[in-house]
């Protein structure tokens, strides 16, 4: 049976280090693209996918964000304060569990941001998602038509949507998108503290439990100052299309 999650999490806790001298002063989920702040991008999303809740990590520049989301009704936003404590991507969802609830959930990075194509990815995920075969449904974007992606991809993609990780000096077509659907029961037995989500990633694939699914749409990877500029160009020309 498919899955609609009604509770997310987004990974907002990181440095920017390359969105440098920006994020001197503000941390990488304000960053404005086409008007906005990318965490809100993504928090629309979410409303739009019907998420009541999202537990958001926090912990460089933490009070800008807390206080940015404050008055956010849909969905309601629950910080997890990790300003205090280094826990990296995988210790992050580990130290949320307690919020998230025991149903699959999204989970996705602040500074994701995709355009749809004829459907809601996040729908698509949802409808896609089937906790008898699957522990993780990544969405994967396809490398030949991201924006502002130059990287050698991170997974190859079987026809029946299950992952494999890209080996050292091989070129695979579909990069991790930063949206995901997750069963917190992956993370029963992790690790405390610091590490990273991969080592989840990597223990679902040994069991074959990591599954993708082909982006319907563009993809746009904002990783630097200079990529906002492109960013917002495909953003805006598609909401006039």
């Amino acid at each position: 049976m498919p899955v609609k999650p009604d509770r997310a999490m987004i990974l907002a806790a990181g440095l920017g280090l390359r969105m440098r001298p920006i994020t001197d002063t503000i941390p990488k989920p304000l960053v404005s693209v086409a008007g906005k702040p990318l965490l809100d991008h993504v928090l629309d999303r979410l409303a739009e996918a019907g998420v009541a809740e999202a537990v958001v990590n926090v912990h460089y520049l933490p009070d800008q964000i807390i206080d940015h989301v404050a008055g956010r009704k849909q969905p309601r936003v629950v910080i997890s304060d990790e300003r205090d404590a280094v826990l990296g991507t995988g210790g992050a969802v580990v130290k949320a569990l307690p919020l998230l609830g025991s149903a699959p959930f999204y989970h996705l990075n602040a500074d994701t941001m995709w355009i749809d194509g004829a459907q809601s990815n996040l729908a698509r995920l949802a409808a896609t998602f089937d906790p008898e075969r699957m522990d993780i449904l990544l969405l994967m974007a396809a490398t030949a038509n991201s924006i502002g992606y130059t990287g050698s991809g991170d997974y190859a993609m079987a026809p029946d949507g299950t992952l494999r990780k890209r080996k050292e000096l091989e070129v695979v077509p579909f990069v991790y998108a930063g949206v995901a659907i997750m069963s917190p029961q992956l993370f029963a037995d992790a690790p405390r503290g610091e590490f990273p989500l991969t080592k989840i990633f990597d223990r679902a694939s040994e069991e074959g439990r990591l599954f993708g699914l082909r982006l319907d749409g563009v993809w746009m990877h904002v990783g630097t100052p200079d990529a906002i500029q492109t960013a917002e160009r495909a953003y805006l020309a598609s909401s006039v299309a």
